[in-house]
């Protein structure tokens, strides 16, 4: 080996030292060590006369075709995550988020430049050239003291944290339109019986009429069955907005419009089509919630970003380092007497900053408790939330028996009260008063049967929805 050539590999050595410092020594985190808190609710659900008796022990894994089994519910839920809104600003806010990572982590490497030039004159019959080129590394800070690495591990929970934030945007989207078809149908419902109600009504004023001209009832009483129709047409003529007032806001939440073929009769099939989703017996469910994984994602960042503010504590030390070659003949420039080398680095330290990066490091601890305690406070509203679903399914079935007894008294005592008044037994007070009871009983049937509808997408929503759908598993909407 030339002697030349020995000195120019020396050079070229010197120069890479800022691509293998950091290698060799390595960072050194200044971030406290994470460990999970502990989750500040009682290890089980509730128990008492409210609430049921779980059998399972851990929540099964189910996807929400296994919930909403109907296949018209599933088709709408398909659109929906194809075409909703909230989940695409959703998605575009965890590509930003993703993209960000890479920017942060960017910093850890150092920025590599090229330069490249030449310069020919001619002076009056005196000519020259020059070549040159030249490639660079310039300010690279070494992460001795794992700032960089804490600043992307940091944005990278902020990452983890927006993924959640999209799968609750997904869950809540899948959720609402559960609960939107199944107050569609119980409005048809409630349209039914405001229809009867308004038929019955006009009998009885057609009924009442007849009997005022034969001079057997009262003019009052035809006002009175009057009012009650004027009544029941306000009533049906309501019903009727909410109807449409449904479809609109299953068009909003589908991003589309919507097929009739795909909408509900009734909610006794929409009652039969969804399943109940068992909690279990354990409230560590609640930590695949994804508002609750959202929470610790941030509490992980926040952490990270104590060693962030500790590492600026320390000397900033900067490497710098230049590779060449130039030349007055362009055939001459690779040679290795051309060649140019350089390196260098550069220590800064704050000796006096008036407190502030002390203070740095107080604002990310604080910044830190209080993701602490957001933590904490997802995982205890997630416990209150799933104890109250608990306690509406375990009472909901005693309410439903209830209102169908109350029901179908209310029916016989409003066709008994009918023929009495018709036979002349019963006034007519009477007979309007068991017909207000039989509206009243049906209308609340009704409600009782959407509330357990209701619950069951409830109960999906607050443990967490699809249980597969863990880290990762979020896909952005085509």
């Amino acid at each position: 080996m030339s002697r030349a050539t020995s000195k120019t590999m020396r050079k070229s050595a010197l120069a890479l030292l800022p691509l293998v410092l950091p290698v060799v020594l390595g960072a050194c985190s200044m971030a406290p060590d994470y460990a999970q808190p502990e989750a500040p609710v009682p290890p089980s659900w509730p128990v008492g006369e409210a609430y049921p008796v779980e059998g399972e022990a851990d929540l099964p894994a189910l996807s929400y075709t296994e919930i909403f089994r109907d296949q018209r519910l599933q088709t709408l839920i398909g659109q929906a995550l194809a075409n909703n809104r909230d989940l695409r600003i959703a998605a575009a806010n965890l590509a930003s988020a993703r993209a960000q990572v890479r920017v942060t982590r960017a910093a850890q490497f150092p920025e590599v430049s090229v330069r490249g030039s030449a310069d020919i004159s001619d002076n009056g019959g005196t000519s020259g050239e020059s070549y040159a080129l030249q490639g660079g590394i310039s300010g690279f800070e070494l992460d001795l003291f794992g700032k960089l690495a804490n600043a992307t591990a940091a944005q990278r929970e902020r990452e983890l944290a927006s993924e959640a934030s999209a799968r609750s945007v997904r869950l809540g989207l899948v959720a609402d339109l559960a609960s939107a078809w199944a107050t569609y149908a119980a409005d048809r419902d409630l349209l039914a019986i405001a229809e009867q109600s308004a038929a019955n009504a006009r009998r009885s004023v057609d009924l009442t009429r007849a009997r005022l001209e034969g001079g057997i009832a009262p003019r009052t009483d035809l006002r009175q069955a009057e009012q009650i129709l004027a009544t029941a047409e306000g009533d049906l003529a309501a019903q009727k907005a909410a109807l449409a007032e449904d479809v609109n806001l299953l068009r909003l939440l589908v991003g589309a419009d919507v097929d009739p073929a795909l909408l509900p009769a009734g909610l006794g099939e929409v009652l039969a089509s969804i399943e109940s989703l068992p909690a279990g017996t354990s409230s560590a469910v609640l930590l695949r919630r994804p508002d609750v994984a959202q929470a610790e994602y941030l509490l992980r960042a926040a952490n990270a970003d104590i060693g962030v503010a500790r590492a600026r504590l320390f000397p900033q030390i900067t490497l710098t380092g230049l590779l060449g070659f130039a030349s007055d003949a362009l055939g001459s420039l690779f040679t290795s007497g051309a060649f140019s080398a350089s390196a260098g680095a550069d220590a800064s330290y704050a000796i006096f900053a008036g407190g502030g990066r002390q203070a740095g490091v107080a604002v990310s601890e604080a910044d830190r408790d209080a993701a602490l305690a957001s933590y904490e406070k997802a995982i205890q509203s997630a416990f209150r939330e799933v104890a109250d679903a608990l306690a509406t399914k375990g009472t909901i079935a005693d309410r439903m028996s209830a209102a169908r007894m109350n029901t179908e008294a209310a029916s016989d005592t409003a066709s008994l009260t009918e023929a009495r008044y018709r036979g002349g037994v019963d006034s007519f007070l009477a007979n309007l008063v068991a017909q207000r009871s039989l509206y009243t009983a049906q209308r609340q049937e009704v409600a009782i049967s959407l509330i357990a509808v209701q619950n069951r997408v409830e109960l999906y929503r607050v443990l967490g929805g699809d249980a597969e759908l863990g880290q990762g598993a979020f896909t952005l909407p085509q």
